[in-house]
């Protein structure tokens, strides 16, 4: 079982800037690296590391929702995007108990990846 301290020091590890916001919550920050805003929660034994995208916008719903299936199936490398609360956002859930540091490296460079590739096809969609 890994402990919200070790994870915390994975991400030291890892050198992305971060600020804890509570047991089991952090929000990593470096727009250098398209890391903005992307929060991980540890609620063992799950790590949930999402952020969100967008919001919904009122026209082409169907159109937008479309295209994030057709990349959910074929573009994404961990997680998957989905709606909540009127928001896009990009989820990737790790079991925490074997977590290591290369596996929490891979998610977080995975969804980072993701939001800078897929940027301009789903902008097109913004504030519709």
């Amino acid at each position: 079982m890994r402990t919200n301290e070790e994870i915390e020091n994975m991400l030291f590890q890892l050198q992305y800037p971060f600020e804890a916001h509570g047991e089991g919550l952090w929000i990593l920050n470096d727009e250098e690296d398209a890391i903005d805003n992307i929060v991980i929660h540890h609620d063992d034994p799950l790590l949930t590391i999402r952020v969100k995208v967008m919001e919904v916008p009122e026209k082409n719903q169907q159109a937008l929702f479309e295209a994030l299936l057709k990349l959910n199936a074929s573009d994404i490398i961990h997680g998957a995007y989905g709606i909540d609360e009127g928001s896009v956002v990009l989820t990737d859930t790790i079991q925490s108990p074997q977590l290591d540091l290369n596996e929490l490296q891979a998610s977080i460079d995975a969804i980072s990846l993701a939001l800078t590739t897929h940027y301009e096809q789903l902008s097109q969609y913004r504030n519709q």
